[in-house]
């Protein structure tokens, strides 16, 4: 048989993982080969690309699904084990477990959520195998789903990494973004900082701009009294800008005080963080570019005559 598409190895997966032991993805990936019997020449399958088989590509999308939506843990990097919700919905769906399935937790929505919650979620483009859709338009849902899923694997690395590795993120995120003429105009305070202030950004040469930033690499929603302490901050520097930046969320309190003060201080969540980190090629690389090419109209346009 062909290799399977990464939903029909959901339920196998779950399966695999029931007995409670954790497994890495190529014991997965292993075991998955022999419940679908698949031939040598299937194993070897390539993706167009010619860097990733089939099998691997399409078990990695399965167990990345299964875990963003919480059926599966990941107490390790490629490492899986199957949580409660995962027992309940294998034990629930006998014969298939798919993303119609999966689509009653709001964590898929979550996932493939678009930038800021400011377009409608990927849940709502066509999908690659929607018949009615253009080509251009399942490729454009398709990426969307990349990069999105992309933005959650960045955020869960930067999340595995320490407390100071997460404030050199930010300023180099900063730093990419333009803020911050020469490498050494971006510092990174630590613990040797005033509290409240992570680091410290020159906007010119002189240092008569400044802007201080807070990193927190939580997972707890950002509350108003922490916002509240880190304005202190600024006003214990006489600074006008501050950047307060999360791996979670911030509280709708917090959004509004941060909103209503004097002080300039911009929020930045971990979602639209990861989104930057993408933008700006901070802690990602370029896999592989498409072109899409169209008629150069010009180029087939009948040339003026002359005379006649």
């Amino acid at each position: 048989m062909a290799v399977p598409d990464f939903q029909t190895l959901m339920r196998p997966m779950l399966v695999l993982l029931a007995g409670g032991e954790e497994q890495t993805l190529t014991d997965l990936r292993s075991a998955l080969a022999d419940h679908f019997e698949l031939t040598q020449d299937e194993l070897e399958e390539l993706l167009p690309s010619g860097k990733q088989t089939r099998l691997a590509n399409r078990v990695t999308w399965s167990a990345n699904y299964l875990y963003r939506c919480g059926l599966l843990s990941r107490p390790r990097r490629s490492v899986y084990s199957i949580t409660e919700r995962g027992r309940e919905v294998m034990e629930a769906n006998p014969d298939r477990v798919d993303l119609s399935v999966l689509s009653q937790f709001p964590e898929l929505a979550e996932f493939r959520r678009a930038r800021n919650n400011r377009q409608p979620s990927q849940s709502e483009a066509p999908s690659r195998s929607d018949e009615s859709a253009t080509p251009e338009e399942r490729m454009a849902a398709a990426y969307g789903e990349l990069r999105s899923a992309l933005a959650a694997e960045v955020l869960d690395h930067v999340m595995e990494q320490s407390p100071e590795f997460f404030e050199q993120v930010v300023l180099d995120v900063l730093h990419a973004l333009g803020y911050g003429g020469r490498r050494e105009d971006v510092q990174r305070l630590g613990r040797s900082g005033d509290e409240g202030v992570d680091g410290v950004i020159r906007e010119d040469a002189l240092g008569l701009d400044l802007i201080y930033v807070q990193a927190k690499r939580w997972l707890n929603p950002v509350s108003r009294p922490d916002i509240q302490r880190f304005v202190g901050a600024l006003q214990g520097q006489r600074a006008t800008k501050g950047v307060f930046i999360t791996t979670s969320s911030f509280s709708s309190e917090a959004r509004k005080y941060a909103a209503g003060i004097t002080l300039r201080v911009i929020l930045v969540d971990g979602v639209e963080l990861a989104e930057l980190m993408l933008d700006h090629d901070v802690g990602v690389t370029p896999s592989r570019r498409y072109e899409i090419k169209k008629i150069d109209q010009d180029y087939f346009a009948p040339e003026d005559s002359v005379g006649g």
